[in-house]
C-alpha cells in the first residue's frame, strides 16, 4: 500500500528544518531518552498479571464451575458465558472511547482507570466465585457479578494495553517491553491455572472413573461438593490478593509520557470507530487474529472438560492445563528472538500452524496420560506465539496509521479496545454456542459419568473446529500488507516527525 499524500508532505517538510539550538539536542540523546531500565520493564510487564490470571481461571474453569459445582442447567450456563463475553465485548470500545478522551492527570491519563477499577475489580471477582444459597436467581446472580467484572477490568486492561504507546517512543524498546509484558502474562497464565487447579483439583467431589461404572454415576460418600465450594472460594481470595499487588507494582514503576504537548483531535464515538475500521493494515490483522484467537479459546473453554470426561484424567486435568501455561511461559522468550531475527508475519504462520498437528493428535490416539502430557508440552509452543504476536504486532499498526495521518493524536485506545471487543465478542459466541451443544449431546449436571454423546462433542470442540479456524485465520494474515521493510520505514518516519516537534517546541521555549 503506497504511503499517504498527507504523510508524505509531512516527512517532506521535516526533511527541511534546520538545528535550532545544538544544546538542545546534545543534552539528552534520543537513545537514553526513549530507553526502558528492566525495572521499568519488568513493572509494567508485572502490570498485565492481573488479567490474564483472571482470564485463565475464568477460561478453563468456569464452565466447570457453572455445570458441576453451582450446578447450572447446560442452557442457563451458555446463557451466563455468552452474555458475560458480549457485554465485555462492548465496555471494550466504549472504555476505550473514554479513554481517548481523558485529560492528562498528575499520574498520567491511564493510570487514573487502572487505579479506581481495581478494587471493584476484585470485589467482583471474588462474588463470581460464590454459590448462593438460594436456587431461584442464580443466574441472576452469576449475569450480575460477571459483567460488574468483565466491565471494571475492561477500566483496567483498555488503558494498560494502550499504555504501550506512552512508556517510550522507541519501537525497539516497545516490542522489549511487550515481549516483557507477554512473558509474564503467560506466567500470568501458569499461576491462574496453577492456583485455581491445584487447590480446586484437591477438592474435587467426584473420583476417578475407575471408581464408578455406567450405572451408578452419581457422587460417592466421602466426595463433598461443600468442600468444592470452599476450594473455589479460597483460590478466588488467593487471586484476588495478587491483583491488588501487580496493580500497586505498575503504579510505582511506570510512569506514562505526556505527548509533547500535541493536542488530541476530538472525534465522536461513530468517527472513532469510521476512524479505526478505516485503515485497512488494522482490519486485515484483527480479522486474521480473530479466527486464531477464537481458535485457542474455543480449546480452552473446553479443554478442562475434554480431559475429564473424553481421556478420563479427572484426577490429572489441572496438571495437564498447568503443563501447557509452564510449556508457554519457558518459550516466549525464543519466540521473541524468532519474529527479530525472521519477521513477524514468519513467526505468526510457523507459531501459530505448530498446534495443528497435536489438536489432531490429542483426540486420535487412544487415551493415555504421557501421551496427553507430550502434546500438552509441543501445544504450549503455539500457545505462546499466540499470546506474543498479536500484542506486539498492533502497534505497528498504530504507527502506519500516524504515519498516514499525521495530523490525528491520542486515539491509540481505540485500536486496542476495538481489537479486544472482537475477540471478545467472538470467544463469547463460541463458549455460548460449545456450552449449548454440551445440552443438546445430553450432559447431565452433577453427574461423574457423562454420557458417549458429550464425549464425541468435546473432542470435536477441542480438535476439528479449532484446525478449521486456524486455517482461515491464516489466510487472512497472507494479505497483512506490513511487512519488516515498511515497519521499519514508519518508524524512521515518526522519530522524524518527534525530532520536528523537539525542535520545534525548544524553538517557542527559546522565543
Amino acid at each position: 500500500m503506497a504511503r499517504g499524500e498527507g504523510a508524505e508532505q509531512y516527512a517532506a517538510g521535516l526533511l527541511t528544518v534546520k538545528p535550532i539550538n545544538t544544546e538542545v539536542k546534545t543534552a539528552k540523546p534520543k537513545d537514553q531518552r526513549n530507553r526502558l531500565s528492566v525495572w521499568n520493564k519488568l513493572c509494567y510487564a508485572i502490570g498485565g498479571a492481573p488479567y490474564q490470571i483472571t482470564g485463565s481461571a475464568l477460561g478453563f474453569f468456569l464452565q466447570l464451575y457453572l455445570l458441576d459445582v453451582a450446578q447450572l442447567d447446560p442452557f442457563h450456563a451458555s446463557i451466563i458465558l455468552f452474555v458475560g463475553r458480549a457485554w465485555d465485548a462492548v465496555t471494550d470500545p466504549t472504555v476505550g472511547f473514554f479513554v481517548s478522551r481523558s485529560r492528562w492527570t498528575g499520574i498520567g491519563r491511564m493510570m487514573p482507570w487502572i487505579l479506581c477499577s481495581t478494587p471493584f475489580a476484585v470485589l467482583t471477582y471474588f462474588l463470581i466465585w460464590y454459590v448462593p444459597p438460594f436456587e431461584e436467581g442464580k443466574i441472576v446472580w452469576y449475569l450480575i457479578f460477571y459483567c460488574l467484572f468483565q466491565s471494571m477490568q475492561t477500566c483496567f486492561h483498555v488503558p494498560y494495553s494502550a499504555l504501550t504507546m506512552f512508556i517510550t517512543t522507541d519501537q525497539k524498546e516497545r516490542d522489549s517491553a511487550t515481549a516483557y509484558r507477554m512473558m509474564v502474562e503467560v506466567l500470568g497464565t501458569v499461576l491462574g491455572t496453577a492456583i485455581q487447579g491445584q487447590i480446586v483439583g484437591a477438592a474435587s467431589n467426584c473420583p476417578d472413573p475407575d471408581e464408578l461404572d455406567s450405572s451408578n454415576s452419581t457422587i460417592p460418600t466421602g466426595y463433598s461438593l461443600e468442600e468444592t465450594k470452599q476450594a473455589y472460594l479460597i483460590a478466588s481470595g488467593v487471586i484476588c490478593i495478587i491483583y491488588v499487588c501487580c496493580a500497586a507494582v505498575l503504579f510505582l514503576g511506570v510512569k506514562e509520557k505526556k505527548d509533547n504537548g500535541r493536542k488530541k483531535t476530538l472525534l465522536t464515538f461513530r468517527q472513532g470507530i469510521c476512524l479505526v475500521m478505516s485503515h485497512g493494515p488494522y482490519v486485515k490483522l484483527v480479522i486474521g487474529f480473530l479466527f486464531t484467537s477464537l481458535a485457542f479459546m474455543l480449546l480452552e473453554g473446553n479443554f478442562a472438560l475434554f480431559i475429564t470426561y473424553s481421556l478420563g484424567h479427572r484426577k490429572h486435568f489441572q496438571n495437564i492445563l498447568l503443563v501447557i501455561m509452564l510449556s508457554g511461559t519457558l518459550t516466549i522468550p525464543w519466540w521473541q528472538w524468532f519474529l527479530t531475527r525472521f519477521g513477524k508475519k514468519k513467526a505468526v504462520y510457523f507459531g501459530i500452524s505448530w498446534a495443528v498437528p497435536f489438536m489432531l493428535l490429542i483426540v486420535c490416539i487412544k487415551s493415555q496420560l504421557i501421551i496427553s502430557y507430550l502434546v500438552s508440552v509441543a501445544a504450549g509452543v503455539s500457545v505462546a506465539a499466540a499470546f506474543l504476536l498479536p500484542w506486539s504486532m498492533l502497534p505497528d499498526v498504530v504507527d502506519d496509521f500516524k504515519v498516514r495521518n499525521p495530523d490525528i493524536h491520542g486515539h491509540e485506545a481505540l485500536f486496542y479496545s476495538f481489537y479486544v471487543f472482537f475477540i471478545k465478542f467472538a470467544s463469547g459466541m463460541s463458549l455460548g454456542v460449545s456450552t449449548l451443544s454440551l445440552k443438546f449431546a445430553g450432559y447431565v449436571t452433577g453427574s461423574c459419568i457423562q454420557p458417549e454423546a458429550v464425549s464425541l462433542t468435546l473432542k470435536v470442540l477441542v480438535s476439528p473446529v479449532p484446525v478449521a479456524l486456524i486455517a482461515v485465520g491464516l489466510l487472512i494474515l497472507r494479505t497483512y500488507p506490513i511487512d519488516e521493510e515498511r515497519r521499519q520505514g514508519n518508524q524512521k518516519l515518526l522519530q522524524e516527525m518527534l525530532d520536528s516537534e523537539s525542535e520545534t517546541s525548544a524553538l517557542g521555549s527559546e522565543v
